[in-house]
């Protein structure tokens, strides 16, 4: 019986930098890695690193050679879910919702766009391979026949709710949600916000502290 893994938000946050970092490491033909080496190339502290491994991982470490990469990949993909391909739809097709409707990249996350939903008469029609997008008032039936459980929420912060309470309806189970309007939900219902404006701000906090470093330096 596999394990229950309680992970933090901010382990959350890192998993997907050691992935990616691993696979660039199979690039270069290296087959097992330390601690060590990947704080050095992360810039995380050894701690913080072995504290995350050991969370993910499903073998120990072999002593002076550390754990080996294809298995951490594994493990972490395991852990992610991304191995478990989720049938999504997006709901809010203008620009926002289209570009992430074409985006090919989420089946690496586990994630299979398989439909969208508007409201315009001048989107509502259009075909995208093998994926379309419908009328969002056809969405009951649609879902179920999509065998979705996710929902992308894209359309303005006034429609979320709306949005939100019929998707839960036609049985979707995850929600992420571009609308920038917290949405109140069922407990069983999971929820990732994506925050724009807190995205923004940390940036721009970032880049006035940068200056700031800069005009101390005299440069």
């Amino acid at each position: 019986m596999e394990r229950e893994i309680k992970l933090t938000k901010n382990q959350l946050a890192r998993l997907p930098e050691y992935l990616t970092f691993f696979k660039k490491c199979l690039d270069t033909r290296l087959k097992y890695i330390n601690s060590s080496m990947i704080a050095s190339a992360l810039c995380f502290s050894e701690e913080q690193v072995r504290k995350d491994i050991q969370v993910i991982s499903s073998v120990n470490g072999i002593p002076n050679r550390g754990r080996e990469i294809t298995k951490l990949i594994a493990d972490i993909e395991r852990v992610l879910g991304f191995k478990n391909t989720n049938n999504a739809v997006i709901v809010g097709c203008g620009h926002l919702g289209l570009a992430l409707f074409n985006y090919n990249g989420f089946t690496e996350y586990g994630i299979k766009i398989v439909g969208g939903f508007d409201n315009d008469p001048n989107v509502i029609g259009k075909e995208f391979g093998d994926r379309k997008i419908y009328d969002v008032h056809r969405m009951l039936g649609k879902i179920n026949e999509l065998h979705a459980l996710i929902g992308i929420i894209t359309v303005p912060g006034e429609a979320a709710q709306s949005i939100a309470d019929d998707l839960i309806n036609c049985g979707i189970e995850a929600i992420w949600n571009f609308s920038g309007t917290k949405l109140n939900v069922p407990s069983n219902i999971i929820v990732s916000d994506v925050n724009m404006a807190i995205s923004l701000s940390e940036l721009s906090h970032k880049l006035y502290m940068q200056k700031l470093k800069e005009n101390s330096n005299g440069k």
